[in-house]
């Protein structure tokens, strides 16, 4: 039985789990998770407390949680090392870079979203100045980073993590034109072929993006 990834395309943390897979060339069939699916939905809903996708479905195993469905990826699935290396120090610095990418980027833009979402109108301000004061402050961290870091072709759970996080939030709080490792970096990110997948079978959910999507990228 073929691996079975339940997301949907224009999810942040579904692009995360198919950048790995794409990227290491692993068969998997995608199973969108919406109203015209109900039977995908009962998997995600039987899968976690939260009913949160992405899902991965592999036999009798059912993993969720995007970072756990790549470290699953890695030990079973993908060729030694690609994604997570085998030195623990490594591996360790990038599990540290993966969290910075889930709460402190993709989180506080999540914060923003979800504040359109529950009223388009009249979002919280106070809630939304927070967000990108806390987005402020990572890329200005990210920016030094990238001074040490070897932002090449390579797909690990870095770039995984990274390319959903800032495609979305520079949507949300635009990465600003001082910090131009980042800006390039980010650019890069698209380019590569698994992320440019993502972003192009996405293109026909844009417009349900609460702050409406820019139109780039």
């Amino acid at each position: 039985m073929s691996l079975e990834v339940f997301g949907h395309p224009f999810s942040s943390y579904t692009w995360k789990v198919l950048i790995a897979l794409y990227a290491a060339e692993v068969d998997f069939e995608f199973r969108i998770v919406d109203a015209d699916h109900p039977e995908n939905t009962e998997v995600v809903q039987s899968a976690g407390p939260l009913a949160k996708f992405p899902v991965l479905r592999d036999g009798e195993n059912l993993l969720f949680e995007a970072t756990t469905i790549i470290e699953y990826l890695s030990q079973h699935h993908t060729a030694s090392e690609m994604l997570i290396p085998s030195e623990p120090d490594a591996a360790i610095g990038m599990r540290m870079l993966d969290r910075v990418f889930d709460n402190y980027v993709m989180a506080p833009m999540q914060s923003v979203v979800d504040e359109y979402l529950r009223d388009a109108e009249n979002p919280d301000a106070a809630r939304i100045a927070e967000a990108r004061t806390k987005l402020d402050k990572v890329y200005a961290w990210l920016e030094g980073w990238l001074r040490f870091y070897p932002a090449g072709d390579q797909v690990t759970l870095i770039e995984c993590a990274a390319a959903p996080s800032l495609f979305y939030a520079d949507w949300v709080h635009p990465i600003p034109e001082q910090l131009a490792r980042l800006r390039r970096w980010r650019t890069h990110l698209l380019r590569l072929p698994a992320v440019a997948r993502c972003v192009d079978d996405a293109r026909p959910y844009r417009q349900f993006f609460p702050l409406g999507a820019p139109d780039r990228d």
